[in-house]
């Protein structure tokens, strides 16, 4: 078991990406490899908060940064090009870690980018997604759910309910053609970056804390395991 964090680089495609693993703080019940968002980084604030309480909660986090974040580039990479990435930082991730369960997702962009590689069968024990893009800002019309129906493992998905890129009606909608044991927590007040507005009465660390809280009570009901997930 890994103790310290390490830093990895690793070939996709010809280029070079860096990824890094932090343990877990207390004893590791899953590995969670995690990807950022269309604007950010594996470094950015959002990543670095939700890393933490994961970590608090028994999870071995492993970020990393696609391609173009890696070259300095703003515009994301072609959905291709991201789940190659993210596939070659899993195969690292089983080389050097050997997980026994082993869980992926991220942010936004790349939580969509997890959920795609395992619509198409990519092995893993389960999805934490975070801020799901449903749609495009203002354009509810255009759903990125066709895919979601092919995922056979659990998932906990996090949206806010002030998020701009998933309408909760329509995401229940779309959820009503997914058989896996598919968990929605939708976060009261928070926007796409989990921010939540002074009036409700509740701080950006409320919602870190009940991210947390929610996620080892996933775990604690055994999901994130595939065979829990067939079970039910």
């Amino acid at each position: 078991m890994r103790i310290t964090t390490e830093e990895w680089h690793i070939s996709v495609g010809g280029e070079e990406t860096t990824a890094v693993f932090e343990p877990a703080k207390v004893a590791t019940r899953s590995t969670f490899v995690f990807a950022h968002g269309a604007g950010g980084h594996m470094a950015d604030r959002g990543m670095l908060r939700l890393s933490e309480v994961l970590r608090d909660g028994g999870l071995d986090v492993v970020r990393f940064n696609f391609p173009y974040r890696a070259k300095g580039r703003g515009g994301p990479d072609p959905m291709p090009r991201l789940k190659a990435c993210m596939s070659a930082v899993i195969e690292r991730v089983r080389a050097e870690l050997k997980p026994s369960t082993l869980l992926i997702g991220g942010r936004s962009m790349g939580g969509r980018t997890a959920s795609m590689l395992a619509a198409e069968g990519f092995e893993c024990d389960g999805l934490l997604l975070f801020a799901y893009p449903l749609h495009p800002a203002g354009k509810p019309s255009s759903l990125r759910d066709a895919h979601l129906p092919q995922i056979e493992v659990p998932v906990l998905c996090f949206n806010g309910t002030r998020d701009a890129l998933c309408t909760r009606a329509l995401m229940e909608r779309a959820l009503t053609a997914v058989t896996a044991p598919w968990e929605m927590h939708w976060i009261d007040g928070a926007d796409h970056s989990f921010h939540v507005l002074k009036s409700s009465g509740r701080t950006d660390d409320d919602v870190m804390d009940e991210v947390g809280a929610a996620a080892g009570a996933w775990l604690d009901r055994g999901r994130g395991r595939r065979d829990s997930g067939r079970s039910c």
